[in-house]
């Protein structure tokens, strides 16, 4: 048995502070003890972690009258531990602060105590009654720092459900018949809603609408089963974690979140939801989709080519006209100089051909190598997918990397300079991000203008449960600046023709509600962004962190009308996923009669 000098060093042991876990924890988000030694730390261990962050929990049966000291903590070994759950253990060690992916990703931190010595008082001690999350979370989120760091505020746990969460960091916690808002990943993890009727969506989710209202009651959930003992389960959004899931609280080092890291799973119960079949054109239509493939390249298994032939032909009733986004080179994350697309392209339209689709036709431009962001190596771009039987495409040679394109003639006269061209591709706003790309289709003997759209990503962003609050988000400064250029292009086009047919589309990285696509919408109503035709219980198209929110746009000039739009939901709720985005599609006339 390992003495209580052990592994503090003597000198060390001599200046240690003897304290139960609340005194560790305190009243602020940082321990009041940090960088101390600690001696005489007892409590029951909760839970065990062999893989990863190696430790394990230990929890004081006998609370302090303070709800904003937590009674748990974790103890970081670094190898695997050779504790039980239900031991009584005494640790000795130093106190610290862990801060998952460094200080300056600004995630919350999470006390430890490291360099442990642990002595086992007893075992199979019964185990802290659980916390019941359910109807316990504050409707309030998290206090304002004006942008600045929540550490130092002391802990309001009726007030806010961050202070909530921390309050119980490392506690048995526990939650029952909660619904699944966020699928499984390939991580093994889940997310659940502890408030289930708080803006739930049509199929079961939450979603997200607005900056003020980020749902409180989201939980992340992982398991510290071995998966030998019992399989992580696949759940979809709708489903429901059945019955008891109890473990500690923890603060994920990964997502930046409150985790409950089950010590016993519930089950998943079914809510059989379905993959969504998007409507049938009516004659006189033309229709056109938006798609992120999800960094689509030629070796890529045979059944994600299939899944998104599947769901383009049976799903999406082969629209005319597709805009892609996420369409990597011939040889993918390979960073060799190659930047043509022709194979990954023709793999895509072979797989929508064995689906039943229509043989496509498709246009892109190669973009400069390495310099338009994503994946290291894969050149990811948009790129247009058309049916040549149902529109047609104005091709005008001279568009490549570099060059912008321009708008000639009046009226029904307007044409582009270049077609497929780029918006303005040497502009700053686009620097390590995706140029849109703009072709001329025609329809019915009718111009439609098409923007395909990939604005940079939301890379750098401050977490919506980190220590800084507000959080900061900083990519916002780029799509603002992506979406003024792109707007005045279309104000350009409109000033050329006033009645000219106008769709901007794709995965925009943005909200409905935010400066990037309320700038380019314009204040004038410029474009029309359509996901606000929708409910506000069904506008989304991905799911991030249990929020279902919107990425992806569709938007129509004036010219446009007759709409009718849908978000066809057949991945981001799934845990079998051809994509982490929704496809999105939109019927229009282009003439009256």
């Amino acid at each position: 048995m390992a003495s209580a000098t052990d592994g503090l060093g003597a000198a060390s042991a001599a200046l240690a502070v003897t304290a139960r876990i609340h005194d560790i924890q305190g009243t602020t988000r940082v321990s009041p003890l940090k960088g101390q030694p600690v001696t005489g730390v007892t409590g029951v261990v909760t839970g065990v972690r062999t893989a990863g962050a190696r430790g394990f929990w230990i929890q004081d049966p006998s609370a302090d009258n303070d709800p904003a000291t937590s009674e748990g903590v974790f103890v970081f070994t670094s190898s695997a531990p050779t504790v039980a759950v239900g031991d009584k253990v005494q640790v000795a060690g130093m106190v610290s602060e862990f801060y998952p992916g460094g200080v300056a990703a600004g995630d919350q931190s999470v006390t430890e105590i490291t360099a442990p010595t642990v002595v086992v008082l007893s075992s199979g001690n019964p185990l802290p009654v659980p916390v019941p999350l359910d109807q316990q979370i504050p409707d309030r989120f998290v206090p304002d720092a004006g942008g600045g760091s929540i550490e130092g505020l002391t802990l309001r746990p009726t007030v806010y459900a961050l202070d909530l969460y921390e309050s119980l960091e490392g506690m048995n916690v526990e939650v029952s018949d909660v619904p699944v808002v966020g699928a499984t990943d390939a991580h093994s993890e889940l997310w659940v809603s502890v408030e289930p009727s708080h803006n739930r969506t049509v199929r079961g989710g939450t979603y997200y609408p607005s900056y003020k209202e980020p749902n409180p009651g989201r939980l992340q959930v992982q398991s510290l089963i071995p998966f030998t003992t019992q399989t992580f389960p696949a759940a979809n959004v709708g489903d429901t974690l059945t019955g008891i899931t109890v473990g500690p609280l923890d603060y994920n080092q990964f997502a930046g979140t409150y985790t409950l890291v089950a010590r016993t799973l519930g089950s998943v119960t079914s809510g059989n939801l379905q993959r969504e079949v998007t409507a049938p054109m009516n004659k006189g239509e033309l229709s056109i989709a938006t798609y992120n493939v999800e960094n689509l390249a030629p070796a890529d298994p045979a059944s994600k080519f299939s899944a998104l032939a599947s769901g383009l032909v049976s799903h999406l009733n082969s629209p005319d006209i597709v805009a892609l986004e996420e369409i990597q080179d011939n040889n993918g994350a390979t960073d060799d100089g190659t930047v043509a697309a022709d194979h990954t392209l023709d793999k895509l339209v072979d797989a929508i051909v064995t689906a039943g689709g229509p043989h496509y036709s498709w246009r892109e431009i190669d973009p400069q190598n390495d310099s338009d962001g994503g994946e290291p190596g894969g050149n990811i771009r948009t790129a247009f997918l058309f049916n040549p039987s149902r529109v047609g495409f104005a091709d005008r040679p001279g568009g490549n990397a570099t060059t912008a394109v321009g708008i000639t003639g009046t009226g029904a006269s307007t044409a582009l300079t270049v077609s497929p061209g780029r918006i303005s591709p040497t502009d700053e706003s686009w620097v390590s991000s995706r140029k849109p790309l703009v072709g001329e289709f025609t329809f019915l003997g009718k111009k439609v203008f098409v923007i395909a759209n990939h604005f940079n990503s939301k890379g750098g962003d401050q977490g919506l449960t980190g220590r800084f609050q507000p959080p900061a988000r900083s990519s916002e400064v780029q799509r603002v600046r992506q979406a003024g250029v792109e707007h005045a292009f279309v104000e350009q086009l409109l000033a050329a023709d006033p009645a000219a047919r106008i769709v901007a589309l794709g995965d925009l990285n943005d909200y409905q509600f935010s400066p990037a696509v309320q700038t380019l919408s314009g204040q004038g109503g410029t474009l029309k962004d359509l996901v606000n035709v929708l409910p506000a219980q069904e506008r989304y198209s991905y799911v991030f962190q249990g929020n279902s929110q919107v990425l992806d746009h569709i938007l129509v000039s004036p010219g446009v009308f007759s709409v009718n739009y849908d978000v066809v939901h057949i991945n981001a709720e799934f845990a079998d996923q051809a994509s982490d985005h929704d496809p999105q599609m939109v019927r229009v006339r282009v003439a009256t009669g």
